[in-house]
């Protein structure tokens, strides 16, 4: 059973969303002010500003051959000796540093190319907030361009990013179903604006709920995590978590921290968060064919009292899918499928690891009987 990290903040009830926020550091600063979407606290989960902390990838140290791209036919194959180094050297012209002006001021993140004609993944706590041509494109090889936002998901944290060039090096897309614990991975990006770095690690747990708030109820993050102890620090936020066959199987995005004092940004303690890519691939698709991405809802507000195990309903959305699938006020949730729910946040990440349309298995305790009830997951209302 996954175990979410302490400690929480409340906050105010909504559908769908949980009574708990995580701390997000200061983005990697460029000129002027920084983007900061809440407050630093102890042993806080961290989902960097633009430029914000982020998990990063590492790879085997003995590397099979890359599998053809999800995206191009055309991505890097690794060198055949499977060297870290090699991952590394065919990843990295792929992956870019975006430096971003918002109204909040500017900062650093990160991001890579699944396209050869412009396309890049990134987070939206990076690129959600950019002002119009406030994106600056730095690729490996040292040349600019200007990237429009071309949508984003806060509820996934993930933005897509679109940059008008053609025959750009991309990297191929994985898998995250197959990974395990201890696996390796290598992480990619500009730690701290300083572009190119390479640092390695395992995967060290899975499923991991972790939730990150933004500036209002609505942006906050809720993400089944894959949890890294690869070095990652502000600027690595929407860099790619990569495999040991050089494919992206997560996109990096939170950190847990320690803090820090008044004026200084919190650091790496081993400790860091991707978005699996099988989520991710989803909702960058839509985001590229309609500009939008739709999030999965169960239609229940939680119990923020209740301390779990399970997630304990306190109401269910008229004509949502939990009414229609006969859940009731006061059912605690226990399970969705195969995943045991230890509490609302694992409830919340969990339903959003499918996608609207998706049917799911729900198991609840009522009046002392487990029951379980067939839901079809709708799509949240905008």
């Amino acid at each position: 059973m996954s175990t979410p990290i302490p400690p929480y903040t409340p906050m105010p009830s909504y559908d769908e969303q949980l009574p708990f926020t995580w701390s997000a550091p200061a983005p990697k600063p460029r000129n002027r002010g920084v983007l900061i979407f809440a407050g630093i606290c102890l042993t806080a989960l961290v989902a960097g500003a633009a430029g914000g902390a982020v998990g990063y990838v590492a790879a085997r140290e003995t590397l099979p051959t890359v599998v053809a791209s999800a995206v191009d036919t055309d991505s890097p194959s690794i060198a055949a000796d499977g060297s870290i180094a090699a991952v590394a050297a065919a990843v990295q012209p792929a992956v870019v540093q975006l430096n971003v002006t918002a109204a909040d001021g500017e900062g650093t993140g990160s991001g890579f190319i699944i396209s050869s004609d412009g396309y890049l993944i990134t987070n939206n706590h990076v690129a959600g907030m950019a002002s119009e041509d406030g994106i600056d494109v730095l690729f490996a090889d040292g040349t600019h361009a200007t990237g429009q936002l071309v949508g984003a998901n806060a509820g996934y944290d993930l933005a897509v990013v679109k940059v008008d060039k053609a025959d750009l090096p991309t990297v191929p897309l994985g898998s995250s179903a197959g990974l395990q614990v201890g696996d390796s991975v290598i992480a990619l990006g500009s730690p701290l604006g300083l572009q190119g770095t390479v640092t390695t690690g395992i995967v060290s747990a899975l499923n991991r709920p972790v939730t990150a708030s933004g500036e209002s109820a609505d942006s906050s993050s809720f993400i089944n995590a894959i949890q890294t102890d690869a070095a990652i620090n502000p600027g690595n936020s929407g860099g790619p978590l990569v495999n040991g066959k050089g494919e992206v199987i997560g996109v990096n995005s939170a950190i847990a921290s320690m803090g820090a004092s008044a004026g200084q940004q919190a650091g790496s303690i081993g400790l860091g968060f991707a978005i699996p890519i099988d989520t991710a691939k989803r909702i960058v698709d839509e985001i590229i064919n309609t500009g939008s991405a739709k999030t999965p809802v169960i239609g229940v507000q939680l119990d923020n009292s209740f301390t779990g195990p399970g997630a304990k309903v306190a109401a269910v959305t008229s004509g949502g899918a939990a009414e229609s699938a006969g859940l009731q006020a006061g059912d605690v949730i226990t399970k969705v499928n195969s995943t045991v729910i230890a509490d609302g946040t694992q409830l919340i990440v969990t339903i959003r690891s499918f996608a609207p349309g998706d049917r799911v298995q729900v198991t609840l305790t009522r009046d002392g009987e487990s029951i379980t009830f067939p839901v079809n997951l709708t799509a949240a209302q905008s």
